[in-house]
């Protein structure tokens, strides 16, 4: 065979591998979204400050917020979101099956998730760590004087896994004690099944603040045994809607970074000399939501619905709410955080 025969066989043998890597639903996420008028969104049960609903069915928190601003993005308003609260082994089934266009919910990228599961990671919005919590009359200062001891945990999540590895590595012999759902678990240690409760340490703050009869009678431990980003995940081969949905949070964190807010956006559009600022909100010659499928304004109507990532932040899980948590490593990039967007360019 020739050369040049060659090079043309081995490019249709390339452009036929990719065609058989791309699964038949690529890019029709986004079409569906549009036809059905509603974000269809996978969220925790009830997990206070990242998604619950109040006693009206009025969803918010961190996730709920990615949720709000997709459909800000896609279908110009907010609140058609559908919202679709799923348990810890519930919510990959629910994703891969198309029940849901997106899990946002509270959930850990790892790579056997990312790997083996037919979905995509997309980018963390909370960096997190397991932790345990155990009542302040116990005097347990460190999760290492747990040895022997009974610590509630629900399945099928990578606490439960991150917890017998920490018993294995110490040599502590921690006793799980399982429960399938959260609020079993929960109820568990706060009626004494447990000497500790253990899930990320956001989790941990949650479960303290809405359950917890006296918050004041539980300790969080400082030690944390994991690492634990946590962010939304979609279905593999959907470029088109992964795209949107990752730089929507990117968007996001480029906004706190710049100073637009959910108050000042509309004023900066017209008013901004800034050449970032005019691409975020669609005021300069360069059309970002062409490039995704969406108008100029996609990113002004999310900040305009949530507010940048650190509103966001500040309003369900910062320090003057009810979880108060500290910004910590969520913060930016350029304030000793982890938070670092791509460039919305």
């Amino acid at each position: 065979m020739s050369s040049n025969k060659q090079k043309i066989a081995l490019a249709a043998a390339l452009g036929f591998g990719v065609l058989l890597a791309t699964p038949a639903f690529a890019g029709k996420t986004l079409d569906s979204i549009k036809a059905k008028g509603v974000v269809t969104c996978g969220v925790n049960t009830g997990l206070a400050g990242f998604s619950a609903a109040d006693s009206n069915g009025k969803w918010s928190g961190l996730d709920v917020d990615v949720c709000r601003a997709l459909a800000a993005a896609v279908l110009k308003d907010s609140e058609k979101v559908k919202y679709v609260p799923l348990n810890a082994q519930q919510r990959f089934t629910a994703l891969q099956s198309g029940e849901v266009d997106i899990l946002s919910r509270n959930t850990t990228f790892s790579l056997t998730r990312d790997a083996s599961l037919g979905l995509t990671i997309t980018t963390p919005n909370y960096y997190d760590g397991q932790g345990f919590m155990v009542t302040a009359k116990s005097k347990i200062k460190s999760p290492k004087q747990l040895k022997g001891q009974t610590v509630c945990v629900q399945s099928g999540t990578t606490t439960e896994k991150n917890l017998t590895d920490y018993s294995k590595a110490n040599k502590l012999n921690i006793k799980p004690v399982i429960f399938e759902k959260l609020e079993a678990a929960e109820n568990a240690y706060f009626t004494g099944r447990c000497i500790a409760y253990t899930t990320d340490a956001s989790g941990l703050a949650s479960t303290r603040n809405k359950v917890a009869k006296d918050p004041k009678e539980h300790v969080i431990l400082p030690d944390l045994i994991s690492k634990e980003p946590l962010g939304p995940m979609v279905r593999r081969g959907d470029d088109d809607w992964f795209a949107i949905v990752k730089w929507t949070m990117y968007g996001m964190l480029e906004a706190e970074e710049y100073g637009v807010t959910q108050e000042n956006v509309d004023t900066l559009k017209t008013t901004s000399t800034d050449p970032v600022v005019q691409r975020m909100l669609g005021a300069g010659n360069e059309d970002t939501g062409k490039l995704l499928g969406l108008d100029k304004d996609w990113l002004a109507r999310a900040i305009k619905a949530t507010g940048n990532y650190g509103e966001s932040f500040e309003r369900h899980v910062g320090p003057k709410s009810a979880l108060g948590l500290p910004r910590g490593i969520n913060n930016l990039w350029n304030k000793g955080g982890l938070m670092y967007a791509y460039p919305v360019r």
